[in-house]
């Protein structure tokens, strides 16, 4: 079942209005150097073209799956990149930029769909991993 999904949900707390007016310039026709989107105008961004041109969301398990496909491609990018392993024919021409948008576009479209505030999470999880593993990584000899 496809919920309706309301682009408050990644408002920021303090103004409840997206944080489009903080960019200059068209967040669609952005180049790098330029300033980057938000997390909420991405959100916002993603959920209107959805709108616009995707007609509607794919229900969450699918999304879900299409998720763990674009995680995989890029698995198989780094394996053959990084890994031992040899690039196929139909390895080439792969960009890594290309699935890592690939994978972040349906994440955003799972986040809008569940209701869930990227920027809020991004900062919460940050604040977690550091107060967790500060001193773990600082005494941990694999990393000196």
């Amino acid at each position: 079942m496809i919920k309706n999904v309301d682009p408050k949900i990644w408002q920021t707390p303090s103004t409840n209005q997206p944080e489009l007016h903080a960019l200059e310039g068209d967040v669609k026709n952005s180049l790098p150097g330029q300033i980057s989107p938000t997390l909420s105008e991405v959100q916002t961004q993603v959920h209107e073209w959805i709108q616009d041109v995707g007609v509607r969301y794919f229900d969450e398990l699918t999304n879900t799956a299409i998720l763990m496909e674009e995680v995989g491609e890029v698995a198989r990018i780094m394996s053959r990149t990084y890994g031992d392993q040899s690039f196929k024919k139909s390895d080439m021409g792969k960009d890594l930029g290309e699935e890592l948008s690939d994978v972040m576009f349906v994440l955003v479209c799972l986040a809008n769909q569940t209701g869930q505030n990227l920027s809020e999470l991004f900062y919460q999880g940050m604040e977690k991993r550091t107060q967790r593993d500060r001193e773990r990584h600082a005494s941990n000899e694999k990393l000196r």
